[in-house]
């Protein structure tokens, strides 16, 4: 026999230890472990709904506890026609005065949902375009401590695109590779997907009054995160297409998306690599841009020089700036590297105490 004590295989109720000299000490019943139950709220934002809202609060499962119907100062009324028509005891519905727009309208939720003591909050849209029955599936990773927030991704199987309209397709491949570089979640696809989960002990570690309260939404709480270092996961799902109207004017709203995503590029590059931590990706990244910036002055300097003297650089002049310029860009590559590599993989949820729970999905 092993000098080390080993359990023995008797009944549940008995806990037994076998010593070194084979005798059995009964020892007193394990207690039973108890683990609490993770409550799951709704947050679903209200604003022209009135067709497809009570559908999708029907179609919502017993796994989630509370649903936060947000009147967004919905011109159709979406709020009390819910409060008229909606049984449901989970449903509570919240107005606002004036409009706030999604990203204000899921803060309110959001909010709401941090007082009632709820561990996981899922952001729904009511215009029909989200299956409930996901609900589940778009938690799990969540739930089984794997992540502190997760989102739908309808790019994931080539089957997900079909019925998808091409300016979404086409908008969205593009939107993702700028979001890459201004939240640092390199292996996040399709961020405008509203379809979202967060754990309340991560949203409490998120400004929700300096949140992007429109269609920046999404991506401005992608960039938070990542300040934050939670752990982002994508969830493969479908996207349903109602007879709902986007009031996403793509033209209108393309320039704003893309002053803000380098607005948040410098802002995450400054804090991550220069104020919070300096490391080799801050070396890489400033002696690229160094040198690549004084490859060109130097290059375009002599091709001045030569167009106003009519004589030609020296081929030593040209293979120099050149090779400046060529440096500097391995170098900003070793950066992305090095960035690729640094996203975040420790969900943030167990260090703040709240990873004891039970998987529900």
């Amino acid at each position: 026999m092993s000098r080390f004590a080993h359990r023995a295989k008797l009944p549940d109720r008995y806990c037994v230890v076998l010593a070194p000299t084979g005798r059995v000490i009964p020892l007193l019943p394990l207690p039973p472990v108890e683990t609490p139950v993770m409550r799951i709220a709704v947050a679903i934002p209200c604003y022209r709904v009135t067709r497809h809202v009570l559908g999708v609060l029907a179609a919502i499962g017993p796994e989630v506890d509370m649903i936060y119907a947000v009147d967004d100062a919905c011109p159709d009324g979406s709020g009390h026609l819910i409060e008229e028509r909606c049984r449901d005891p989970r449903v509570r519905v919240l107005y606002h005065p004036e409009n706030r727009g999604v990203g204000g309208a899921v803060v309110t939720a959001y909010r709401a949902a941090l007082a009632d003591g709820m561990d996981i909050v899922v952001k729904l849209d009511g215009d029909g375009q989200m299956d409930p029955a996901q609900i589940s599936h778009l938690i799990r990773p969540i739930v089984r401590g794997k992540a502190d927030y997760t989102k739908g991704n309808r790019f994931y199987r080539p089957e997900s695109l079909r019925g998808m309209p091409l300016v979404r397709l086409v908008g969205n491949a593009a939107l993702s590779f700028i979001n890459k570089l201004s939240t640092g979640y390199w292996p996040i696809m399709d961020p405008t997907n509203g379809y979202t989960a967060i754990h309340t002990a991560v949203l409490r570690q998120i400004p929700l009054d300096k949140l992007e309260q429109r269609y920046f939404f999404e991506s401005d709480m992608l960039y938070h995160l990542n300040i934050i270092r939670a752990v982002v996961r994508d969830v493969p799902m479908d996207a349903l297409y109602a007879d709902e109207q986007s009031n996403l004017k793509i033209l209108r709203v393309l320039p704003e998306f893309i002053f803000k995503h380098a607005q948040r590029l410098f802002k995450r590059y400054v804090y991550v690599y220069l104020l919070r931590d300096f490391n080799l990706g801050s070396v890489y990244s400033l002696f690229g841009v160094l040198l690549c910036l004084t490859g060109l002055m130097f290059g375009l300097s002599h091709w001045v020089r030569s167009a106003a003297t009519g004589q030609p650089a020296t081929s030593g002049t040209v293979m120099l700036a050149a090779l400046l310029v060529l440096i500097g860009i391995q170098l900003l590559i070793a950066f992305l590297h090095h960035d690729v590599s640094h996203v975040p993989t420790e969900p943030l949820a167990a260090e703040l105490g709240n990873d004891s729970t039970t998987d529900r999905s």
